[in-house]
């Protein structure tokens, strides 16, 4: 990194000192150019006037911010001339706030037309009234900061041809820009603008690109509308719009080639009818979550759609696969989440359908039996969570160019076809869950070649794991769980390199686990008739088996999740768990596990300890498919649709909280878009800003030692495990008393040690655990009173029951008479010890005259 920013700093020192002298010569090699060349006109990122040879043009990007709140703008002294400035990307400046207030750093660029500071880390209130000297400014592309405030002072900028403060924390109102008669191109998108959409906008007549999605817009569309005859764009996603919403101000928009309208409102209705033919051809129609209840009537006289997405709305009857024949060249058709009854498709194929998304729409029909024929060039077919039913269908093998097929969540049934198992060898992805699906899985001469993602789990297969997989060699995820396999995981597993999650639960397969399962991430073999020993992996879900003997010396210290419930291991705990510096859920339950609990377990996570968390991924967060199209291009936007798929994270894990067994599903990657942000899968390119959305496991941090043979004392390091969310140490024999540390639990939510045999009373600093929902102490030999307060005085008797010395709220015993009872216990032991006293004397007396009488 040091070399890289010498380097840069070399360039922008020779720029400096012998643009003074009003040519640049210096040598091209130093500054990395290729061919040495001397004439800095020919160089990268430069631009030259013809006539006088002066730079005109500079695009530094972001080589020249390296130090945190470092921001030096001297070297732009001598470039008097330079019309276009590109200070863009990921510049290494830590949320630097002061940019503006040494604006006048760059004040003597007269000339200066065009700033690009985007995709930067600027933060804090911009003042952009500090930009009022530029009044030559014609584009503003200060778009992917941190920056917020008003843009009232851009009234300032009448010259302004394109501006975009996309993806920031703006707010106000947006009037500001009605003064702008020259915009050609205006995005806000991303911000914190609210209210109604203003009047005003309606005066931009050059305006084309529109952008105002992920706002808190609401109200109407301005009747101004009508008079922005040069719009080719305008998206008014992911706002909150109500009620009735009118489309009218659009029909006599002549340009109009691109229209996106969501609302996060579910009480919008989008209203388009309307008896005259609108005056627009739309390439892209997007009316996502609008409450549409019939297809709006502009689009029967749509004759260019090559994308067209009804995402989440209250369509019925028959899906509008009409569309497919007024639009040969539409591309992409997205349906999901409507209320479509009947599912008929077209017998005349005229067009280049290539994506196809109706899933969950819960049509609960036959399977259409000409789709295949009907959309012959599918790339991605998405049809799950709809109920159809009967058997696959054996023409699917002629979609020779599908990619990704999703039948999950079906009523499907009978067998897999030869001919798909040989005719689709372009899968990449194959869901086929939960359904009804049975027979042998795969047979030999399967030709699934490209496949890196096969999901078949909740069906009905049999037999052992075919060797058609074996054509599969670049499988990532495998997912058979919940069938009914035997057999043996075959050895030849081995030669699966890239896979990362194995997933063969609840099956019938049997012996020990090859040593080839040791490097796979995810590795779930619960509920099967596995011996043996045990693989190492990040995951390790192996519950409900057969497994024996000890624990083994983890090797991999990488382990996030060891679950060995339900097995039958021996011996003690290691020490070497102890080494499991990232573990997050660790659950040794319903074993014969012996000995003490090791104290070093509080070594065991830095995760646990509240130490830094990176975050986990499982595997590849997506991968792309094949089909990628270019829909509309500007200065500032590229409109693309790509089709993602990220199935890595559609896993569970089951883990005992609060006295029952949760499953627990991981957080997942995914890519915020204009199309679709409920659905990870597809990504606008345009933005291409990635997201992590965190799910329930990822909260999750748990330790489960119950129903064991473990005895001794509980360490009281085990307190400083502040981020467990779960302890549960129930049914064993430890004898210690309870553990005061148990206070530094903050997160705790349950706490079971019932069935031991501790003794002592109960900590009154529990009562500091606010998170506690459930607490069981039951069948110990636990004294004294019950704290009461807080979450203590929610638990009941049932949590505290098989203590007869316990007394108070809420058992059913008052501290007088556990007192008492305690008392009689002591005196009564007491007695029994004076009689076994004089017994022994006794004895010894009487032992003694026996000896000297036979003396």
């Amino acid at each position: 990194m040091g070399d890289v920013i010498a380097v840069a700093d070399t360039r922008i020192q020779k720029l400096h000192s012998e643009r003074k002298e009003g040519f640049v010569g210096a040598q091209g090699k130093e500054f990395g150019i290729p061919g040495g060349s001397s004439d800095c006109c020919r160089w990268n990122g430069i631009k030259c006037n013809r006539t006088s040879g002066r730079v005109i043009g500079l695009s530094v990007g972001s080589v020249y911010f390296r130090e945190p709140n470092s921001l030096n703008l001297s070297f732009l002294h001598p470039f008097d001339e330079v019309q276009s400035l590109n200070l863009s990307g990921e510049s290494y400046v830590q949320s630097y706030s002061g940019f503006f207030d040494d604006v006048e750093e760059f004040s003597h660029l007269t000339k200066l037309k065009a700033l690009d500071l985007s995709l930067n880390k600027f933060s804090g209130s911009m003042e952009l009234q500090e930009l009022k000297n530029f009044k030559n400014f014609e584009l503003l592309n200060l778009s992917g900061n941190r920056l917020h405030g008003f843009i009232s002072e851009l009234t300032n900028l009448p010259k302004l041809e394109l501006l975009n403060l996309a993806r920031n924390n703006f707010s106000g109102p947006i009037t500001a820009v009605c003064e702008m008669k020259n915009l050609r191109e205006l995005d806000l998108s991303e911000n914190h603008f609210v209210g109604q959409l203003p009047l005003c906008l309606g005066s931009l007549k050059k305006l084309r690109v529109l952008d105002l999605s992920s706002n808190q817009f609401s109200g109407n569309l301005p009747s101004s509308f009508i008079s922005l005859e040069s719009l080719e764009y305008l998206s008014l996603l992911n706002n909150n719009f109500s009620s009735l919403f009118s489309l009218n101000p659009l029909t006599n928009l002549t340009n109009l080639k691109v229209f996106k309208v969501s609302s996060t409102s579910d009480k919008v209705q989008v209203e388009s009818e309307g008896n005259s033919e609108p005056k627009f051809q739309l390439r892209v129609a997007v009316l996502r979550s609008c409450s549409l209840e019939k297809i709006p009537s502009f689009l029967v006289y749509q004759k260019n759609l090559r994308l067209v997405d009804l995402f989440s709305n209250r369509l019925s009857g028959n899906p509008p696969t009409w569309l497919l024949l007024n639009n040969t060249e539409l591309e992409v058709l997205l349906l999901q989440k409507n209320s479509f009854t009947i599912f008929e498709m077209p017998t005349v194929v005229v067009h280049n359908l290539q994506v196809f998304d109706f899933s969950s729409n819960n049509i609960g029909v036959m399977f259409p039996h000409n789709i295949s024929h009907a959309l012959p060039n599918l790339v991605h077919l998405n049809a799950s969570s709809n109920w159809f039913q009967g058997n696959f269908l054996s023409s699917m093998g002629e979609m020779k160019s599908i990619t990704f097929l999703d039948l999950s969540y079906n009523n499907l049934s009978g067998k897999l076809p030869r001919s798909f198992l040989k005719g689709c060898f372009q899968l990449k992805y194959l869901k086929l869950s939960h359904n009804k699906f049975r027979g042998h899985f795969l047979p030999r001469g399967t030709q699934f070649f490209s496949l890196g993602v096969l999901r078949i789990d909740d069906n009905l297969f049999t037999g052992k794991i075919g060797v058609g997989l074996l054509s599969s060699t670049d499988l990532s995820m495998l997912d058979m769980s919940h069938n009914c396999f035997t057999g043996a995981i075959p050895s030849w597993i081995s030669k699966f390199s890239y896979l990362e999650f194995l997933l063969l639960s609840n099956n019938f397969l049997e012996g020990s686990i090859p040593p080839s399962l040791l490097l796979i991430e995810f590795l779930d073999l619960s509920g099967n008739l596995f011996s043996g020993a045990l693989p190492s992996s990040q995951i390790l879900d192996l519950p409900n088996n057969k497994l024996s003997g000890s624990i083994p010396e983890f090797v991999n210290s990488e382990i996030n999740f060891l679950l060995l419930r339900g097995n039958n291991l021996t011996g003690s705990i290691p020490r070497q768990l102890c080494e499991l510096s990232n573990i997050r859920l660790l659950d040794l339950s319903d074993n014969k596990l012996s000995g003490s609990i090791p104290s070093c377990l509080y070594n065991t996570s830095v995760v646990l300890r509240g130490g830094k968390e990176d975050m986990i991924t499982y595997g590849p967060s997506s991968q792309t498919l094949s089909f990628n199209s270019e829909y509309y291009r500007s200065t500032f936007l590229v409109e693309e649709f790509q089709v993602y798929f990220a199935a890595f994270q559609e896993f569970e894990i089951k883990f005992a909280t609060k006295q029952r067994y949760d499953s627990y599903s991981p957080g997942e990657s995914w890519y915020s878009d204009s199309y679709s942000p409920d659905e990870p899968w597809l990504i606008d390119s345009g933005t291409n800003t990635s997201q992590f959305r965190r799910g329930v496991l990822d909260y999750m941090y748990g330790m489960d030692l119950s129903n064991n043979e473990l005895s001794g004392f509980i360490p009281t390091e085990l307190g400083d495990l502040w981020k467990l969310r779960s302890l549960n140490l129930s049914h064993n024999f430890l004898s210690s008393s309870i553990p005061s540390s148990f206070s530094n639990l903050k997160d705790i939510e349950s706490l079971d040690l019932s069935y031991n045999k501790l003794h002592g009373s109960i900590p009154q600093q529990l009562t500091s655990l606010f998170s506690l929902a459930v607490f069981d102490v039951s069948y110990n030999n636990l004294s004294g009173i019950v704290p009461q307060g807080r979450q203590f005085n929610t638990f009941d008797n049932n949590s505290y029951i098989g203590n007869p010395l316990l007394c108070g709220l809420p058992t059913n015993i008052s501290c007088d008479q556990a007192n008492e009872r305690s008392e009689e216990e002591d005196s009564g032991g007491g007695v029994e010890e004076n009689e076994a006293d004089m017994d022994r004397v006794v004895f010894y007396y009487g032992t003694a005259s026996v000896y000297v009488t036979t003396l």
